[in-house]
């Protein structure tokens, strides 16, 4: 809920478009935020870009590969 009270305060500052990233485990958490800022908070939200990757990163000396998204969002430009 942090994370969409942020996105809410960034739109209500006048902001036209938010940018949430998020790997591993925490993608949910993304898609979640999205999801619950769309529905629920700023109705004329739409999805604009979703971008899908794959990280390497070294844990414990073994490289490792770890799944990544960034879903941007704007508002609708409402006359």
């Amino acid at each position: 809920m942090n994370y969409v009270i942020a996105c809410v305060t960034f739109f209500n500052a006048g902001g036209k478009e938010v940018c949430v990233k998020a790997r591993g485990r925490a993608i949910s958490t993304a898609v979640d935020t999205i999801e619950l800022l769309r529905r629920a908070f700023v109705k004329d939200l739409g999805v604009k870009e979703i971008r899908l990757g794959t990280e390497e990163l070294m844990r414990e000396g073994r490289k490792s590969n770890v799944s990544t998204i960034e879903i941007t969002v704007a508002k609708s430009e409402t006359k």
